[in-house]
Parts: structure tokens; sequence; C-alpha cells
């Protein structure tokens, strides 16, 4: 079992968020002390049903138990938003302490639910990071395959492309069909499908709509369903000096590789270093990489792209609080040339005061042309994160 980077508060109440199969709950079971919590779970249907007739229960419960629980931990409460108010009012009388997870906030907001008025820090848990995993990381795998947590428990190829299949599947009866997030299946399937094989790219909600036979504000609409379940990360155009000639549309990215793949259909195809899908893939996890270890540091950085009406780009502009803004190149190459820094130094002079990255496969770092060309992982972490 990986250690994971989540830091959820110790004295405070909190919301867990994360997809299904990011290991949410198996982090709670090691966080906590077994015999000092109390746990419920949603996903059991007798304990669902039993507090979704009376969610009055729960305070009973922690009531009769009183100093024998540090924590209670309720997995899934999207499953019972109506707890929220029990569970509220345990906090302002009692003191009890909550860890609560769930695959996102959108049913509770939908749903109206009491999000407790700030009581609670909102946490979030994401696939393995290449840190998390440490020596057990590899490349390769994590483009084909992706980093979910139950993957690591697989032996064969056979079997991790078989779960990949059966998750997304999953995603689609379990995250979006029971829990009445779109009224109709078949359109929804059919977007996450063009989803997939757009990854990484500027959205275009006209094009895909026509695709998938529903109409743009729809297909607006299942890219914010995506984003509020934590299933993709909208990346906005940067706001800066050269607005004026910038694309106006963020770009879209699944939440993890193997996800994407298995969504497009493509698990059965080879990633081959030097080709188009070998390149989008590799962006797609450093930018990933990136978006996770922000969120588990509390960084506050802020993650835009750039891209000008005559083509030019740069994958990836930070904006670091106390610090210079980056540009960041993400080429996956495993050895860097001039022009794999053309566009940073193309945009420098748009961000006065910025430092420029070059982050690839190389096996160490150089300078080319004044610009840092760093292997990706140093690079990352000399973003500071």
């Amino acid at each position: 079992m990986f250690p994971r980077l989540s830091n959820p508060p110790e004295s405070s109440s909190f919301f867990l968020f994360g997809p299904r199969g990011t290991g949410k709950s198996t982090f709670l079971e090691q966080h906590f002390a077994q015999d000092r919590t109390l746990w419920i779970d949603l996903l059991d249907p007798e304990q669902e049903d039993i507090y979704a007739r009376r969610p009055k229960e729960l305070s009973e419960r922690i009531s009769a138990q009183k100093g024998r629980f540090d924590w209670v931990v309720i997995d899934e409460i999207q499953k019972v938003p109506r707890l929220l108010s029990v569970v509220h009012e345990s906090i302002e009388r009692t003191g009890t302490r909550f860890a609560l997870t769930g695959s996102s906030a959108r049913k509770l907001r939908r749903g109206s639910a009491d999000m407790l008025s700030g009581r609670a820090f909102v946490e979030h848990m994401f696939p393995l990071t290449s840190r998390e995993m440490g020596d057990a990381f590899d490349l390769q795998s994590a483009l084909e395959t992706g980093t979910l947590p139950g993957l690591t428990r697989l032996e064969s190829r056979e079997d991790r492309l078989a779960f990949l299949r059966a998750y997304a599947l999953t995603y689609l009866k379990e995250e979006v069909w029971s829990e009445q997030v779109v009224r109709k299946l078949d359109p929804f399937r059919l977007f996450l499908e063009v989803a997939a094989q757009c990854n990484g790219e500027i959205v275009n909600t006209s094009g895909i709509a026509r695709d998938v036979g529903a109409d743009h504000k729809t297909v607006g609409a299942y890219f914010e369903i995506l984003e509020d379940t934590l299933v993709g990360l909208l990346l906005e155009p940067c706001h800066a000096s050269v607005r004026k000639r910038q694309a106006r549309s963020p770009k879209f990215y699944f939440f993890d590789t193997g996800v994407t793949r298995a969504l497009s259909h493509t698990l059965n195809v080879p990633l081959v270093p030097r080709t188009h899908a070998f390149g989008k893939a590799f962006e797609q996890l450093v930018i990933l990489e990136i978006a996770r270890l922000n969120s588990y540091g509390r960084r506050d950085y802020r993650l835009s792209y750039l891209r000008t009406k005559d083509g030019a780009e740069i994958d990836l502009v930070v904006e670091r609080p106390g610090m210079p803004a980056a540009l960041v190149e993400i080429k996956s190459t495993d050895h860097a040339d001039e022009r794999d820094v053309r566009g940073l130094r193309r945009f420098l002079p748009d961000f006065p005061g910025a430092e420029a990255f070059c982050l690839s496969r190389d096996d160490a770092a150089r300078v080319i042309d004044g610009v840092p060309v760093l292997p990706w992982l140093d690079g990352i972490a000399a973003l500071g994160l």
C-alpha cells in the first residue's frame, strides 16, 4: 500500500471528495484508529436504507456511544444528503468530528443539502502520483493504464485492461445514471467516448454536439458534470497581455490516462515514443501530476494554457503566489533541442519576470538558448511542487 499525500485536518471535520477507486476509504482506514472510529458505509444497501428512512438514527447512535469514538466516517455521503443536517447538528451540539467521503459535492449542492456552513474542510483524492508510488512508478505503464490504486493489485496486463473497461462502465452506471445526474444515458455515453478522443484539445462544444446528437449547451453541461465529479480537468486559457490574440475556450483532460484510453477504446493500442499519441498521453500525465501536487500541497497555483490565433502555444502557464509566473513546455522527447524551447522564448517578453521551463524525458538537466530543460519530475519540483 502506498502512502498518500493527502493531509486532512486533525482537529476539524472534513469532506474527502474524489472519483470512485481513488482510494478514499482505504486512506481513511489507515488514517484513523479502527477502534476509535465509527464507520458508516452508505454503499451498503442496508445502511443506506436505514439512514435514508430515518437520518436521526445517526445522532441517536452517536449519543448512545458517547466518548467511545474520536471520529465518525461516513462513506459516500451523497447517497443520503439529508444526513448532513444531522452531521451539522452533531458538530454544533457535541463537537463530534466527521470525515465524509463522496465522489463530489455536485449531488449535495443540487439537492440543496446542508454543506456544513464552512465547518468542514474540503479535501480531494486523486489517482496515485509518481511521488506516492516512488520506485514502483513506471512511466510507460502510467501512460498506458494510468495510476488508479486498484491496478497495483493486478499482475497481468489483461487484468489491468479488464479493470479499466469495467471502471468506465461502472462510472456510467453508478456515478451518472444511479445518481440521476443526466436524464438520458445514451447521448452521455457517446459524449464520453468523443470527449476521450478529444482529450487534451481545446473544447469545441458545437463540434462535439454534432457528433453526439445533442445541443451545444447540453455538451457544455456534460463537461461541467465531469469537472464537478472530479473526472476531468478544464484548463482555462491564460489571461495575460496577449489575451486579445488568444483562443477563448478551455482545454479538457480526463483525470487518468488509463481511463481516457478505456473510454476512447484504445487500450489495446501500444503507446510508442515519438508518436503523436505518446506525446498527448505524456502531456496529460505531466499536467495531471502538477494539478494533483498543487491540490495536495495547497499551493493555490493557477494553471492555464496559452494559444494564439496563429497557432503558437504554451502548454502550461503557472501563476504562483509570491513567485514569478512559470511558462512550461511539455515535450515527450528524450533529447530536447532548440525547436522545443522556441515557443517559450517567443512568449517570455509578454510575461515580465516570468521563468521558463521545458519538461521532457531527458536524463539530465541542460540549458538551451537560456531555457532550462529538465527531466520532467525534476521540472515539477522546480515549479515549487
